[in-house]
């Protein structure tokens, strides 16, 4: 794939895509947005493709922190957007593809995960994601976070021990 063999890339495409969009919907909370920003990891990829670091001979952590750093530019990029509709006389009607049933109850509930999440510190809650969320190894984690395992293993428990003590939340929710 590093010299630009389309076949390699799909491959990893077709083994990964998954993994990267759920860990997308889990850190975002929202389908649509999921579906961006795995378009945009797989695009950050192909554009890396000859310097991507990859951790023990597979990409997925790569692409799982790359999908974390597209996350947060789409939180920015929604930040600015509200402020902008804010300020727009008469406000903005909500799409109505967003009241799809069963992805209405699905992004509440990431919703109010998301909100006990984000209360984390980055580095217990980018752990959490990687190894809880998405079931990146420990040593994986701690290749690509560029830290010990032992310190995934303590931020990652951290992490479980702040979310169980928050209150509306209950254990099930926070390991969606």
């Amino acid at each position: 794939m590093a010299v630009g063999d389309e076949a390699a890339f799909g491959t990893l495409f077709d083994r990964h895509s998954r993994a990267v969009y759920n860990h997308a919907f889990r850190l975002c909370g929202s389908w649509s947005v999921a579906e961006d920003v795995t378009q945009a990891t797989f695009l950050t990829m192909w554009r890396k493709r000859g310097t991507a670091q990859l951790t023990h001979a597979t990409a997925l952590p790569w692409l799982l922190v790359v999908a974390g750093n597209h996350v947060r530019t789409e939180w920015r990029s929604a930040r600015r957007l509200q402020a902008l509709l804010g300020r727009i006389p008469g406000g903005h009607d909500p799409d109505p593809a967003d009241d799809v049933a069963g992805r209405v109850d699905d992004e509440r509930t990431m919703r109010r995960v998301l909100a006990a999440a984000r209360r984390l510190p980055r580095a217990e809650r980018e752990a959490f994601a990687l190894c809880v969320w998405s079931g990146v190894s420990y040593p994986q984690a701690a290749a690509v976070l560029g830290v010990t395992e032992a310190a995934i293993r303590s931020r990652v428990s951290r992490a479980r021990a702040r979310l169980t003590t928050m209150p509306g939340l209950t254990l099930a929710e926070e390991s969606r």
